[in-house]
């Protein structure tokens, strides 16, 4: 599924979906313009608790290219993105990334994902190919990702080694065609349903190994409801297109 295209310069914006991350947020902030500063980033909040909000807005005043979405509550990583690639729909950008907000994922790979985004219509950060690998997981979190990536490829018959993946970068282009308001997922199966959605398209798809990091700090969202819900989502799409 890989098509090579011509190469250019992209407009591009980074979404971080926070929820209580105040002690990584203006970390994460600073990392990613040292790194690349021609990025636009967008901060999605779900009205953290913690003031993750409130530290955004602060630094929005000093970084011309920082915005914040504040919504209303704990909506969920899905929608968070979706709010995000709509926005960025608006504002004409070139492509869009999909990051954490606790340096789970390196800031310092941003622009290896740039250059293939050039190549490609989704460039995927991938745990699971060779070169990839993960720091800081226990065995039975482990156990989860792997089970939950195996599932995905023999349920919904995908190519792909990394389908849970959240460090993205798309093409908004391909963005418009997809259902955007009718993935349901609010959990981390919200990556697998858009990325089925990609191969459902034929859009072109590049795994780049990454090192994956368990953040140091704050409190990871990752519960028992979202493995149900990501594995339930699976079932229903298998249904529905096979």
């Amino acid at each position: 599924m890989d098509k090579p295209g011509k190469s250019r310069s992209m407009k591009a914006l980074i979404i971080l979906p926070t929820y209580n991350e105040k002690e990584n947020i203006e970390n994460i902030i600073q990392a990613i313009s040292n790194n690349h500063p021609s990025l636009d980033i967008l901060v999605v909040d779900d009205h953290s608790p913690d003031g993750t909000g409130e530290i955004v807005d602060r630094l929005a005043q000093k970084h011309p290219r920082l915005k914040i979405i504040h919504r209303s509550g704990k909506l969920g990583l899905g929608t968070a993105y979706i709010e995000g690639f709509k926005y960025a729909l608006q504002k004409d950008y070139d492509c869009v990334f999909e990051m954490d907000a606790d340096f789970s994922h390196n800031p310092q790979d941003l622009p290896r994902l740039l250059e293939e985004i050039n190549r490609y219509d989704l460039v995927i950060g991938s745990r699971y190919i060779p070169g990839g690998s993960i720091v800081g997981w226990g065995p039975v979190r482990y156990i989860i990702s792997m089970g939950g990536n195996v599932l995905a490829r023999w349920i919904l018959k995908l190519p792909i080694q990394d389908c849970t993946a959240g460090f993205r970068c798309y093409k908004t282009r391909i963005l418009k065609e997809l259902p955007l308001d009718e993935i349901s997922s609010e959990g981390y199966g919200f990556q697998v349903e858009i990325l089925f959605h990609c191969h459902l398209k034929g859009f072109s798809i590049k795994e780049i190994p990454i090192t994956f990091t368990d953040r140091q700090v704050g409190q990871s969202k990752m519960n028992k409801k979202i493995v149900i819900e990501a594995f339930k989502r699976l079932i229903q799409l298998r249904r529905k297109h096979f």
